[in-house]
């Protein structure tokens, strides 16, 4: 039997994958040279259709500079007057 993870983790782990490697300046190519892998490959994760081993997680988190926890832990989401540069 082949398990698979939930939804919603491989949604956390999209999302943020994808906002750290816009915060660090990577293209999906530029990321996965880094990384090692495939650019088709980074664009699959962050369109959550593939499943990520640890040894890759762990890939992943260095080249970016975060843990792997943060990887996998959910963000809050900035408010309107965050995202748009208004203080209230």
């Amino acid at each position: 039997m082949v398990r698979k993870s939930s939804d919603s983790l491989r949604t956390v782990l999209a999302e943020n994958i994808k906002t750290f490697r816009k915060e660090k300046g990577f293209s999906q190519a530029g990321l996965a040279e880094q990384c090692g892998l495939h650019r088709t490959y980074i664009g699959s994760v962050e369109r959550h259709e593939r499943n990520v081993t640890l040894s890759t997680l762990e890939v992943l988190a260095s080249t970016l500079g975060v843990t792997v926890p943060e990887l996998l832990t959910e963000r809050e989401s900035p408010s309107n007057n965050e995202q748009t540069g208004k203080l209230e």
